[in-house]
């Protein structure tokens, strides 16, 4: 790995804050998060607060993503948000999440052509892959990760690879998920060398070991330094942790003192 690799700290907000509690809790994250060289941090408000945001946030300091978009950039699809109507609010997006997966039925094909829609419009897509708990005790953790890469890179090139972000997110230790049990930094390696290895596969070496692979799943300021130290783990998917200040910032100062 690279010294010049970012690092990414992506906090999902889900379906919490209203607009006006987005912008106070933005302000209060602004006067606390410093940036730093190699440091990327990624904010995922709803949708309603976007747009508002996007006229508060400091660019240099926090970028902005979409939790959800619609593939198509325009039609007759009563209340969806198209990709294409998200230019210039964002610079990236969440695809494939296992809540979009699980709860809202999303297909492969929805992904992948989420993942295309979203590279043909200038916005970094972070495709969401990971087991269920079952998938996982029944061996299947390769062929799932295999299955749900292949279904979101499939309309990819190789010149167009390197706009896209995976990030590892095992359903299992998805603290919103029943039974949810933290990961070990052993199973998230294992993991991750499989992701690379399939990228491999299909790209090619030089991208396998190139494109950024973040980990998301019951992260908190006690595990963060020890999840970004796992080899080839390029950064975090934050839930639950990222609606706390306190612990939000906590992990982005982690995160400074973790060397790639």
């Amino acid at each position: 790995m690279g010294n010049s690799r970012k690092t990414y700290i992506v906090a999902n907000w889900k379906m919490n804050f209203t607009p006006g509690e987005a912008s106070i809790y933005l302000h209060k994250l602004s006067e606390r998060v410093k940036g730093a060289r190699d440091l990327q941090v990624v904010l995922c408000p709803s949708l309603v607060s976007l747009q508002p945001l996007s006229l508060q946030v400091s660019r240099r300091q926090f970028k902005l993503a979409a939790q959800n978009f619609y593939w198509r950039d325009f039609g007759a699809y009563t209340g969806e948000v198209a990709i294409a109507q998200l230019r210039g609010f964002v610079d990236y997006a969440l695809v494939g999440h296992s809540e979009r997966r699980h709860i809202f039925c999303e297909t492969d094909k929805d992904i992948r052509e989420k993942v295309a829609a979203a590279v043909r419009n200038d916005i970094t897509p972070i495709l969401c892959i990971g087991e269920t708990s079952d998938e996982r005790l029944m061996g299947e953790t390769d062929v799932v990760i295999y299955d749900q890469l292949l279904g979101g890179l499939s309309e990819i090139s190789k010149e167009d690879i390197d706009k896209v972000i995976v990030a590892y997110e095992p359903v299992w230790a998805i603290s919103s998920t029943k039974n949810a049990r933290s990961a070990a930094p052993e199973e998230i390696e294992d993991a991750i060398k499989r992701i690379r290895t399939h990228i491999s596969k299909l790209y090619g070496k030089n991208i396998a070991e190139e494109i950024s692979v973040l980990y998301g799943g019951s992260v908190n300021p006690s595990s963060a330094a020890a999840y970004l130290n796992v080899e080839g783990v390029d950064g975090l998917l934050v839930g639950g942790a990222s609606l706390i200040a306190d612990s939000f910032c906590d992990i982005v100062e982690i995160a400074k003192g973790v060397e790639k």
